[in-house]
């Protein structure tokens, strides 16, 4: 279990000025910041009891108390939700209730927290001690929710195992040994033995280390619950611009006739980061980062911009679709593995104008790691809509930008007639690009004539972002994670199959670099975008990477 954002999300927004760019006004249907899911809707979740293993770790302290705080300045928490935290460190529910507060000033700041919200969500917390193995600990939590059952929770339930990925299955076995799984209670309407009350388990990831390990955990779960009750997260699909993508993409006339072979050249899914492993170092050293961030998140981004359209905008039929692009990705060819997939790790450098150790240098990483920090892919779809698109999947750690973005890059006009009118040798490509984070949005970037007597080209961008065209800026990832879940809306939450299909894509690039560890690895400055090697990758099909600086498409 990792964090991947580096900052609060909800804070401000520094947008690109574009005073000296050709004024451009678009009409379009966007999905409205904060709505119930992709397709409309207030929040109206049911309270519940909310219980948070792992309550005292990064993630809950970063992430998860900060997002309730949030939703309570919302008006979204309902009344009756109680937070129930349960750990190995003793701690009293006034404890508790302080390690909460402490969240909540450190993400914000003490003097912009909302005091009566604060109150709200501290007003009475409760706490269990108890090891994750514990049947006894386990016992006296089946008590607490009784007890929280008749004050308002109504008989709904919700664990969240923001724990390391090896308490997964141990946690889940003794949900289900102490009778707390319920795997009748998915839909709030009716429970085991006639109870009322819905139950539901989010897992966070990364769900397994490899195909193996995956099925072997939808095993354990399936034993214990019901694949209704299984929520298996990926927070990036929760930010609203990848919310967003299904209604640009289904609810837009403009946008679904030319997103397919036709008229798409190649696509790009970035996740850049500008941090270092930090005191993640032996997480890390396990991980790598196509463990890390290309199997849970960026695999996930791209079978939503390559799905077909779903039958109905329900999470079955989103999440099927997505499960018929995954599995129409051709097997990468191992004997050609450098055409296809490039690793590399970042040695010092300059980020952001600071020096910064090489990767060899942090905490607790072997000096003679061969652990990747950078990782890219190139994809390709043996289906009708996608034959011959090359998708290109790349994240790193130390890069030149923190950024998360999709670029869709449009063909060419099919006639140059423009050829010399550009600088740079005639009509450049249209590229739609969706920023995920930090500016949340989106931007069309197009040619249009310069003012003048002479036929002189100019790129102009068509962008829309939250924090300026709306005025308001998104529920945060971990807030909408928490109220779909509350909900019961499985949309953006993973499937078990799918989980084992994207292990399944990428499985065997793992195993051909554990063989040699310590061939075709590449090194990278921090500080840059890269390694040269994958540079050579996507040239070799006549591309190059993007290299977006903050305030300027390039």
């Amino acid at each position: 279990m990792t964090v991947d954002d580096e900052a609060p999300e909800r804070l401000t927004y520094d947008e690109p000025d574009y005073s000296d760019e050709v004024g451009v006004h678009v009409t379009g249907q966007s999905k409205a910041a904060g709505s119930a899911s992709p397709f409309g809707g207030e929040r109206h979740p049911d309270p519940c009891s909310l219980v948070m293993f792992g309550v005292t770790g990064d993630l809950a302290h970063r992430k998860l108390i900060p997002a309730l705080y949030d939703l309570g300045c919302h008006g979204v928490l309902p009344f009756g939700t109680t937070l129930v935290g349960y750990g190995r460190q003793e701690m009293t529910d006034d404890q508790f209730r302080d390690l909460m507060r402490t969240a909540i000033d450190d993400h914000y700041g003490e003097e912009v927290v909302d005091g009566s919200q604060c109150d709200r969500l501290l007003m009475a917390p409760r706490y269990v001690q108890g090891q994750f193995d514990d049947p006894e600990g386990f016992k006296r939590l089946a008590a607490v929710l009784d007890e929280l059952d008749g004050k308002g929770a109504r008989g709904n339930r919700m664990f969240y195992l923001a724990t390391p990925p090896s308490q997964f299955e141990v946690l889940i076995e003794q949900l289900g040994e102490a009778g707390l799984a319920r795997p009748g209670a998915f839909d709030g309407e009716h429970g085991p033995d006639g109870a009322r009350g819905w139950t539901r388990v989010v897992v966070e990831k990364p769900f397994g280390r490899d195909l193996e390990t995956a099925r072997e955990l939808n095993r354990v779960i399936g034993q214990v619950f019901d694949e209704r009750q299984v929520y298996r997260i990926d927070h990036y699909l929760a930010k609203e611009t990848v919310q967003n993508l299904l209604v640009l993409r289904f609810a837009n006339g403009i946008f679904e006739p030319v997103w397919n072979r036709r008229y798409v050249d190649f696509v790009e899914i970035t996740a850049a980061e500008t941090l270092g492993v930090e005191h993640r170092g032996p997480y890390y050293e396990e991980a790598g980062a196509l463990r890390d961030m290309i199997t849970p998140h960026l695999i996930q981004l791209f079978s939503l911009v390559a799905m077909e359209p779903p039958a109905a905008f329900d999470a079955d039929a989103v999440r099927d679709e997505k499960m018929k692009v995954l599995r129409a990705v051709r097997p990468i060819p191992l004997h050609s593995l450098e055409d296809w997939a490039v690793r590399a790790q970042y040695v010092q450098g300059r980020v952001e104008g600071e020096d910064v150790p090489a990767y060899h240098s942090e905490e607790r990483v072997a000096p003679d790691s061969y652990t990747e920090t950078y990782a890219a892919l190139k994809l390709v779809i043996d289906n009708w809509r996608w034959q011959g698109v090359p998708f290109y999947l790349r994240t790193g750690k130390r890069l030149a930008r923190r950024v998360t973005e999709i670029a869709i890059h449009f063909k060419r006009p099919p006639v140059a007639l423009f050829r010399d009118a550009q600088a740079g040798g005639g009509v450049q490509p249209n590229v739609l690009i969706l920023r995920v984070q930090p500016d949340e949005g989106f931007s069309l970037n197009i040619e249009s004539k310069q003012p003048g007597h002479s036929v002189a080209l100019q790129p102009v961008s068509m962008d829309f972002s939250y924090g300026v065209t709306l005025h308001e800026l998104p529920f945060s990832a971990y807030e909408t994670v928490l109220v779909d879940a509350m909900e019961g809306d499985m949309t953006l939450f993973t499937r078990g199959d799918q989980a084992e299909e994207a292990w399944r894509i990428v499985g065997p690039v793992l195993e051909a670099w554990a063989i040699r560890p310590e061939r075709d690895i590449s090194i990278y400055e921090a500080g840059t975008w890269g390694p040269e090697a994958a540079d050579a990758l996507i040239a070799r099909d006549g591309h190059s990477w993007r290299r977006p600086v903050k305030g300027v498409e390039t």
